[in-house]
């Protein structure tokens, strides 16, 4: 599962991104004899004759730094891989996780000095907050080892303790005191409708990543669940001129989704989806790694990354 690529000139290094060369040994490191094309895993899985040592490469959010720097890899290695993109931004409407990853990462010494920054500008005790979740956040840490204990208490703060509209009047206000205008920055951090075009015509498999990317999906109510995911499969289709059911496969934005997702997902027609991690999660009802077509565990690039090192 991949994010984020950095280079020299247009897309800066931040927190989990990697430049083309470590993009490259990655795939050296995995092998690429293990590295199948995204519609040859999508049979072979739907078809129970993956072998162990088979893997596909995976991509979320339609971050324009994956087509400027990871695309040219892919085609010059012939790997066709999995594009999952969430469609607002294709409608100038972007949430805004994005924008403040880039403000986070390039506005602040280090993101440790962000985090200081975020609690000051919130001004709110969160002492007792971080007791209560103590379990939790050990929880998280084991789930996703690659983030820092402060990562997780930030996304603790952010997805629970503060609603939607909380968190992005604090981030807006800082942007203020940094004069970040971050509509200046859209067309270098979001795919463009011919990206979307020029993916499908080379052969990578495009699917589904909601509409809005909630960070908390499976909070959503099932009319909420399923006008993002209806949203997400019309605009897809629209885009790329091609009916709905030849569009079959997603990804779950941040790993979130319930029982009403996957219902909404089958009746949609979507065969096969992933997940953010490659751990049994029992309170999702899942029973073991890879549970169902709609559950598919994922190793983020970055975990890789660290066995390499």
């Amino acid at each position: 599962m991949f994010h984020h690529f950095h280079d020299e000139g247009i897309h800066t290094k931040g927190q989990g991104s990697i430049d083309k060369n470590d993009f490259y040994k990655m795939i050296n490191f995995i092998g690429r004899k293990n590295i199948l094309d995204a519609d040859i895993f999508f049979e072979k899985f739907k078809n129970n004759k993956l072998k162990n040592n088979e893997v596909c490469l995976t991509f979320d959010d339609g971050i324009k730094c994956q087509i400027d720097i990871a695309l040219p890899i892919l085609e010059e290695l012939k790997i066709k891989s999995f594009f999952f993109v969430y469609t607002s931004i294709f409608q100038d409407k972007p949430d805004n996780l994005e924008f403040f990853r880039y403000f986070r990462m390039n506005y602040f010494k280090s993101v440790d000095k962000f985090y200081d920054n975020f609690y000051k500008v919130l001004d709110k005790d969160l002492k007792s907050f971080f007791e209560k979740n103590s379990t939790t956040i050990k929880e998280k840490k084991i789930k996703f080892p690659h983030y820092s204990i402060s990562d997780i208490k930030f996304r603790l703060v952010r997805d629970i303790f503060l609603t939607k509209v909380q968190y992005e009047d604090t981030m807006f206000l800082m942007f203020k005191e940094k004069q970040f205008n971050h509509s200046d920055f859209y067309k270098k951090l979001f795919f463009q409708k011919n990206d979307l075009k020029t993916l499908d015509n080379l052969g990578h498999l495009v699917g589904l990543h909601s509409h809005n990317h909630p960070t908390l999906l499976e909070k959503l109510s099932l009319d909420e669940q399923k006008s993002e995911y209806e949203n997400c499969l019309s605009l897809i289709s629209d885009i790329l001129d091609k009916p709905k059911n030849e569009i079959k496969c997603m990804s779950h934005p941040c790993g979130s989704y319930n029982a009403d997702t996957l219902k909404i997902l089958k009746e949609l027609g979507i065969e096969l989806g992933f997940k953010q991690i490659m751990t049994i999660e029992p309170e999702k009802g899942m029973k073991k790694v890879n549970n169902s077509f709609l559950e598919i565990a994922r190793q983020d690039h970055a975990d890789i990354f660290k066995r390499m090192n």
